[in-house]
């Protein structure tokens, strides 16, 4: 029995949108086809959320048909003619027997397929950034007549402004972030081990909040005493303590596309420099908030964190946040002194002001946020407070 097409995130016509937006890239950069490597832009196009990118697949975009084709492993066509809104005749598995093998793999059943259509002496977009160094290799010399564009941001780039779609989608996510971070608040206590707290945390965001479940389970950082100090380590085998600072690092996801939050909790009273260092970071996040608006750029926004962030006397190295939407980050727009990016409305941003100051203390604080035609939302609804438990 065929597997059949399952319900769709988005409907046809708003795919169709997002293609035909590329085409028009693709023209003004005179490129006759492109293809897709990135897991996120392959999951835009198409609404393929299947983690299968770690043996090679790809979308071939042709400005002259009306789908992408999908060339991937034959084991996992099927989950692409269930998830995607194509059709299964523009699906194509490439066989079992390329898999794991040192000459041939995936990526000569994409180059097959541009022989096939008459495209090896066209001009052929790649995200060149996608690729391994022998994968280039390969294009370039099976191809040798085409003439290779790097594209490896076209489309992200067309991705950093939503539709009203995507942001309702986004809210869905932001309210599984809020439910997973209430539940953290509920279960991190004297006794109880790092493990088991997760354990709850990923619950709540696979239950998912407001009758929408989850739909993946992103990393979860999670950095308690002496660990503070680490941005992005896992949760260790020990329990937590009385006197105890957690840092909590986590997503909602829905359909791919995910909403970061961050805070920090402490068991018991926090000290003076964790009191001072929260009030720093409020206040700074409020005056970068404030920036947001079109018009306006990300270096604009980082700089008035940074003005007010710096009269309580501490400096942060790292950049205030970056664009996300389908995954944790797309590789644009930063808020960072000298990212002369415009802000436009439904463009959505991590505002990640946490700052890590010595190897054992650090901090964490963090919004997702939607630019408007007005200013700014804010998508999750917890509150921007020192978790004091």
């Amino acid at each position: 029995m065929a597997i059949s097409q399952g319900p769709q995130a988005f409907p046809r016509t708003e795919f169709l949108r997002r293609l035909s937006a590329v085409k028009s890239e693709m023209v003004r950069q005179e490129v006759d086809a492109l293809i897709v490597f990135n897991t996120h832009n392959i999951t835009y196009l198409t609404g393929y959320t299947t983690p299968s990118g770690y043996v090679p697949e790809g979308i071939i975009v042709s400005i002259h048909e009306e789908e992408t084709i999908f060339i991937l492993r034959q084991m996992d066509a099927p989950a692409a003619i269930h998830q995607t809104f194509m059709s299964r005749d523009n699906i194509l598995a490439y066989p079992e027997a390329l898999i794991g093998r040192p000459d041939k793999n995936g990526y000569d059943a994409i180059i097959d397929f541009l022989h096939e259509k008459g495209f090896e002496k066209r001009r052929i977009g790649l995200e060149l950034g996608e690729l391994r160094f022998h994968a280039v290799t390969k294009f370039r010399t099976r191809v040798p007549n085409a003439r290779i564009e790097d594209c490896t941001n076209l489309v992200t780039w067309i991705r950093i402004i939503k539709s009203d779609l995507e942001i309702a989608l986004m809210r869905e996510a932001a309210a599984i972030s809020d439910a997973a971070m209430q539940r953290a608040a509920e279960v991190i206590r004297p006794g109880v081990r790092e493990a088991d707290a997760v354990a709850e945390i990923t619950a709540a965001l696979a239950r998912g909040a407001q009758g929408k479940p989850g739909t993946n389970i992103p990393e979860i950082a999670l950095c308690t005493s002496p660990r503070t100090g680490t941005a992005h380590i896992r949760w260790s085998e020990d329990v937590f303590r009385e006197g105890s600072q957690i840092n909590l690092e986590i997503a909602g996801v829905r359909h791919g596309y995910t909403v970061p939050l961050m805070r920090t909790f402490s068991i018991g009273e926090p000290s003076e420099r964790l009191h001072r260092v929260h009030d720093a970071h409020v206040a700074g996040m409020d005056a970068a908030l404030e920036a947001i608006r079109p018009g306006t750029t990300c270096s604009d926004v980082a700089n008035a964190f940074h003005r007010t962030y710096e009269t309580y006397g501490f400096r942060k190295e790292s950049r205030c946040g970056y664009a996300n939407g389908i995954g944790w980050i797309e590789s644009t727009a930063s808020f960072q002194n000298g990212d002369m990016t415009e802000l436009k409305p439904n463009m959505t941003f991590h505002l990640m002001l946490g700052n890590w100051f010595d190897e054992d203390f650090g901090y964490m604080i963090s919004q997702s946020i939607c630019v408007t035609e007005s200013g700014v939302e804010v998508l999750t609804s917890t509150p921007p407070r020192l978790f004091t438990l």
